[in-house]
């Protein structure tokens, strides 16, 4: 039975981070806000309100988490290319989903949000040396160093995997 937290799967990358990987990667990121409006578009405020997943998120608010990670992936990309080895700041993302704006208001502003993120961070992305992606943060949460072209995997995984938990429950329910 398929696990509708992680419809496709969780992220996993083995070895070394190939120019292909990336140029891919890149293109996910690109990619992730036609697939976010496609995921939601038709759906009313009501199917919008619905969970992916019986305790999960509501759609809207997974929309509104994909705006609110991303901002802040882009945030610790930025702190990584210009200190060394920057600690960053965790967040609890759990916590900003039950916020007002995540959990009441209409997905559009975050749906804009991520067209206009995510164009300055593939501009940012397709710029960077092989140097660049070697760089990496302190995530005091995890306690893992993190480079940045294993991130760069990370979150074009984060961004399929998200809009998959929402076309799961559309395909699951028919809508």
């Amino acid at each position: 039975m398929m696990d509708f937290r992680y419809p496709i799967g969780q992220f996993t990358h083995e070895g070394e981070v190939t120019l292909a990987h990336r140029q891919q990667w890149i293109q996910d990121v690109a990619d992730l806000p036609k697939r976010a409006r496609e995921a939601v578009e038709g759906l009313n405020e009501e199917q919008l309100s619905l969970p992916y997943r019986d305790g999960g998120w509501m759609l809207k608010q997974v929309i509104h988490h994909m705006a609110d990670s991303h901002m802040n992936s882009v945030i610790r990309f930025k702190l990584a290319l210009t200190e060394d080895t920057p600690t960053i700041r965790p967040y609890f993302e759990e916590r900003w989903a039950e916020l007002s704006d995540s959990k009441d208001m209409g997905v559009e502003v975050s749906l804009h949000l991520l067209d206009a993120l995510h164009r300055r961070w593939s501009a940012l992305l397709y710029a960077l040396t092989d140097e660049d992606y070697a760089k990496a943060f302190y995530h005091p949460a995890s306690k893992e160093t993190m480079r940045l072209d294993h991130c760069l995997g990370l979150y074009a995984w984060h961004g399929k995997h998200h809009v998959a938990q929402i076309t799961s429950l559309r395909d699951r329910l028919g809508i």
